[in-house]
């Protein structure tokens, strides 16, 4: 069972089986039996300890995975979630997201690619594979150099390597990023031909990963140093990283392609959000900052 979610999810679901486990000794409750009533009094504690809405949906979760019984979809469990948010009320993280024009006219002046640091190559690749596939840093994390197709019009990547989103029977995320040569400063393909030809001499006996580190010894990047780097890349852009952080590239990459007339499917099938997803137009898709007023213009423009 352990084997059918990931190495996070793992990890999220850790500090919740320890305190099930202390209330379920203190009390000589089996664990693995869980009752309703046993449940919301596990939850209530917590709630009156100080833990949030996500906190509390984590347990749930955590429970309901070695319960077998699928005790989080009660109807009383639903019930107490309901009071909890209007308690403790648990929002998006954002309401807007940020303009991509910002970072690429930043990254436009890292030009020509052959010329900057490899610190400052490895950033700008990143930053323009984040926005130009709305994929996650784990996704970027996993491309593999022989998965690499160049040919005349486009780079074309597969990515083989389980992710977040891979199920059964569920196609793996192919990247596609085009030679964008009427802006050859920010473009994603010409970029990562640079990137290959600028590090071949430092892979040696690194594993066929694309993204290294820009310091001996190399190595494959993680996903949370290319989470770094991006936020490193947001600061200098002008970006307020106080408020958002290095996954805010999907939310701005989708959001961006949403206002330019891309379809939703087209979005979907891009970020890897499953054809009957709601996650991009619930807490995706957003406005950008500066475009708040555009309603009230509108109507006091009349």
């Amino acid at each position: 069972m352990l084997s059918s979610i990931s190495v996070r999810t793992k990890i999220q679901y850790t500090s919740s089986f320890k305190q099930w486990w202390l209330y379920c000794s203190d009390r000589g409750l089996d664990p693995f039996l869980i009752e309703v009533y046993d449940l919301l009094d596990f939850l209530s504690q917590c709630l009156s300890r100080g833990s949030n809405y996500g906190t509390l949906n984590n347990h749930r979760s955590a429970l309901s995975f070695i319960s077998g019984n699928n005790i989080g979809q009660d109807e009383r469990v639903k019930r107490f979630f309901r009071g909890v948010f209007k308690l403790k009320p648990s929002f998006p993280r954002y309401n807007c997201t940020w303009n991509p024009n910002i970072v690429l006219n930043y990254l436009s002046d890292l030009y020509p690619n052959e010329n900057l640091t490899l610190e400052k190559l490895s950033k700008k690749l990143v930053m323009l594979l984040a926005l130009s596939t709305g994929q996650r840093c784990q996704t970027l994390s996993l491309i593999r150099i022989p998965n690499i197709m160049i040919n005349q019009n486009e780079v074309k990547i597969t990515i083989t390597d389980l992710i977040k989103t891979s199920g059964i029977g569920k196609s793996q995320p192919v990247l596609d990023l085009p030679f964008f040569r009427q802006r050859p400063a920010v473009c994603p393909a010409e970029t990562l031909i640079t990137y290959l030809n600028v590090t071949s001499s430092n892979r040696g006996h690194v594993d066929n990963k694309l993204i290294l580190t820009f310091k001996k010894p190399f190595h494959a990047a993680s996903p949370q140093t290319i989470g770094r780097w991006i936020k490193q890349t947001l600061t200098a852009s002008g970006i307020d990283t106080a408020i958002f952080c290095a996954h805010s590239t999907r939310h701005a990459s989708s959001s961006a392609a949403h206002q330019a007339g891309i379809s939703v499917d087209v979005i979907r099938r891009t970020a890897g959000w499953s054809d009957q997803s709601a996650i991009f137009a619930n807490f995706y898709n957003r406005p950008f900052t500066e475009s708040n007023c555009e309603f009230a213009n509108a109507v006091l423009n009349q």
